[in-house]
């Protein structure tokens, strides 16, 4: 059994861009930027901004945060968006969430320019991921398919792929995702009967179902490979939704929480924005 160090990967990633970047730097050109827009004082979301800007402070990208009272109209919200989508020195952007409940987050979603959208969550680049057009693809389920590019798992034809999870954010993505690339894909879910059953036939398991160590080695076949998109906090521990000792029993490739899918989701959100850089700019 291998451990996909998502962490290491991400590494090896940031110090291409960062590579890219500096030459960008040496030819006097402006440098891409990252604006993100954060609402509010929820601790996890200040933890999550905090990450992003010393990610890309680590490859010598531009990060704007714009903070806003918990209290802020959907309507100061939207112009702020709309003056980040007019600001032709912003290559990205990114509302952070969850947002204080009297606020719409689909509204603000899908205000921002699909082209500066490098989360992917506006409805524009979930079209062009459903008809397999380029666009922004959201970071986690980027993330994973990375990962899955790490130990050669490019081309799936023949495999049989098992989601575990039916979120916009992850599950949805990864299995059009894993479709575009000739894997034979199942979702499953909370309501789903026979859930175990389904999952031990995949050669490879991706479980994003947001329930601490539900997966273990009777849910994995043998050989297979497991991406864990869980994050759980259980006495203070992370943990993923995977019981990673149970799975490591019977699987070829595991990814492990921490170290695993969370750093790749920072570092393609970077890759996103440099993406969006590169669009920007071509025309200058």
């Amino acid at each position: 059994m291998e451990i996909i160090y998502g962490n290491i990967l991400a590494e090896s990633i940031k110090s291409s861009m960062k590579q890219k970047i500096d030459d960008i730097r040496a030819e006097g050109a402006r440098l891409p930027l990252l604006s993100v827009v954060l609402v509010g004082n929820n601790p996890a979301s200040m933890s999550y901004v905090r990450g992003k800007e010393k990610a890309c402070s680590s490859i010598g990208m531009l990060q704007k945060t714009i903070r806003l009272d918990e209290n802020v109209s959907q309507e100061e919200l939207s112009n702020v968006i709309m003056e980040l989508n007019l600001d032709p020195e912003v290559d990205g952007i990114l509302v952070q969430m969850p947002l204080p409940d009297h606020l719409d987050e689909t509204a603000a979603l899908e205000l921002i320019d699909p082209q500066k959208d490098v989360d992917g969550l506006h409805p524009m680049n979930a079209g062009c991921l459903l008809t397999n057009r380029p666009g922004f693809i959201p970071c986690t389920p980027q993330g994973v398919m990375a990962m899955l590019d790490s130990i050669g798992y490019k081309d799936l034809s023949g495999k049989r792929a098992v989601v575990c999870g039916r979120s916009n954010l992850v599950g949805k993505p990864v299995a059009l995702l894993l479709q575009n690339r000739n894997a034979t894909v199942t979702i499953v879910h909370s309501k789903t009967p026979n859930i175990e059953q389904i999952a031990s036939q995949a050669d490879v398991l991706i479980v994003a179902m947001g329930v601490s160590q539900m997966v273990n080695e009777n849910w994995v076949k043998e050989g297979a490979v497991v991406i864990d998109v869980g994050i759980n906090r259980v006495n203070g521990k992370l943990v993923g939704d995977c019981d990673f000792e149970s799975v490591a029993k019977k699987a070829s490739y595991v990814s492990p929480v921490p170290k695993g899918v969370g750093p790749m989701t920072v570092c393609m959100l970077l890759s996103n924005t440099l993406d969006a850089y590169k669009m920007h700019t071509q025309g200058e």
